[in-house]
């Protein structure tokens, strides 16, 4: 008798397991479903001609240019109070070589650049006492 009910447990376990796997296959399916009417409602992907080209003159390279500072308060200027979307209304210098090097004075330029400073171990460090 004892049998019969091990085999009957076993089997609605397996039962179960097939119909909650049927329940998430069915699931997948249907988000698949779902997926695909989503696509077909989207437009289709742009044609080559549609997409940007560079210009005639080739690639646009960088401009440098160094602009004239300008004086800020020194209680500091609110977003709002800011004129030329954060630029401040600067101008292009008519002077930019002079105009670095003020900018530039605080920095010391190196001739090459040099391994960082390790500080030096005592002559006995990394060893124990038991050595």
């Amino acid at each position: 008798m004892n049998w019969y009910l091990s085999v009957d447990a076993t089997l609605s376990d397996i039962a179960w397991f097939l119909v909650v796997g049927i329940l998430v296959v069915g699931f997948l399916l249907g988000g698949f479903k779902l997926g695909q009417r989503v696509r077909a409602k989207e437009p289709p992907p742009p044609a080559p001609d549609s997409q940007p080209h560079l210009p005639e003159g080739g690639a646009v390279y960088e401009v440098r240019e160094e602009r004239d500072p300008v004086q800020i308060p020194a209680s500091g200027l609110r977003p709002h109070q800011m004129q030329g979307y954060g630029n401040f209304g600067s101008t292009t210098s008519s002077h930019p070589e002079q105009v670095r090097k003020e900018r530039e004075a605080g920095y010391e330029h190196a001739e090459k650049p040099h391994p960082p400073m390790q500080p030096e171990l005592p002559r006995d460090a990394g060893r124990s006492d038991h050595t």
